[in-house]
């Protein structure tokens, strides 16, 4: 059965300039803190590939490497030294639960947040996300850096889904995930202004985070920033493609009019369980979400959805569609071609 992979969203294929950088590094054979020659060598190719990581980026500050966008986001948001914490209501789980009780800032329908909305900020780190991981939706980030910053506030971005994709945004601090653009999983980064913005934890990285470098996978992000995700235009293209037939059979497509990446699409059938839809395509080799990957495994209606408006009955109804650079029109009339019916026998009831 041919397969057809649509959930970018949940994790790339990884390149083949990330896979040689990595097997360079596991060449080393060394610890990048040791002493000696060889964790000497090692040391310079691990800031060889921080520097590559800013410079592919455009960062001007400090990059701490990490796990992934999960523990970075961890780390910002519990050593922070800001007194308070607010949050969008549409915020990965890795970053919710790490805020019990802080306060909420709603989107509308539209998913977006309102930069005019945000209210008291002094003295609080401020966590919105960059795009949505289930809507893309993007955020209007700049005109909340610039609320954030004229109220005493501090701004992070989960740039989980952007990073390597488009520009980064205008913030204090900003997470990204290896995994999301080509790199293997296990690896990210957490981008600060400066150090001073987190207290310091001991051990490696600069003293803000413990545990032997992962040599590996940071030079394999870096050498996945630098050759890049693919023709974003393109993925305009494809996604084009294939709204404009999920209108044509009867599909609804979420926040359709709102700015969204090019790479995320989120649809509804009227009347057809997700899960049943996911159960379909996958018969047929066809990998898609509904919703995060990391909770699409829940029975429960996305939060994010219903933080948009949708009942939980809608909400149930959605599902995630991905585009990667190695994404062609073929993989999307492949979709069409098992989505279509299932939309048709839904509306015939």
């Amino acid at each position: 059965m041919t397969q057809t992979y649509l959930d970018h969203a949940a994790s790339a294929p990884v390149l083949p300039e990330a896979r040689e950088a990595m097997l360079a590094a596991v060449a080393m054979d060394a610890n990048p803190s040791s002493p000696h020659a060889r964790g000497r060598r090692a040391k310079r190719a691990l800031e060889e590939a921080r520097e590559m990581v800013a410079a592919s980026l455009g960062w001007g500050g400090e990059v701490i490497f990490t796990s992934g966008a999960s523990e970075a986001l961890m780390i910002a948001l519990t050593r922070s030294h800001a007194a308070r914490r607010i949050v969008s209501v549409v915020e990965h789980e890795a970053v919710m639960r790490h805020v019990p009780g802080a306060r909420s800032l709603p989107v509308g329908a539209d998913g977006l947040l309102d930069p005019h909305g945000i209210g008291d900020v002094e003295n609080a780190l401020v966590a919105v996300q960059q795009v949505n991981n289930e809507t893309g939706v993007m955020q209007p980030l700049g005109q909340i850096a610039d609320a954030v910053r004229k109220g005493g506030g501090v701004l992070l971005a989960d740039c989980a889904q952007g990073a390597g994709k488009i520009a980064m945004p205008d913030c204090d601090m900003a997470a990204i995930s290896g995994h999301k653009f080509g790199a293997p999983a296990g690896v990210g980064a957490l981008l600060l202004r400066d150090l001073s913005l987190i207290a310091p934890s001991g051990g490696q990285e600069r003293g803000y985070r413990g545990g032997t470098e992962n040599l590996p996978g940071a030079m394999a992000m870096a050498a996945a920033l630098k050759t890049g995700h693919g023709c974003m235009t393109e993925a305009l293209r494809l996604r084009a493609v294939l709204e404009d037939a999920i209108i044509d059979a009867g599909g609804e497509v979420v926040a359709a009019a709102s700015p969204r990446i090019a790479t995320i699409g989120s649809y509804r059938i009227a009347g057809l369980a997700s899960a049943v839809q996911l159960i379909r395509l996958d018969s047929a080799g066809i990998a898609v979400s509904a919703g995060s990957a990391c909770s699409s495994g829940s029975l429960k209606p996305s939060r994010v959805l219903t933080a948009m408006g949708m009942d939980d009955k809608a909400a149930s109804e959605v599902i995630r569609v991905s585009i990667g650079p190695d994404t062609t029109e073929a993989d999307i009339a492949r979709f069409l071609e098992v989505w279509a019916p299932m939309a048709a026998q839904a509306r015939q009831g």
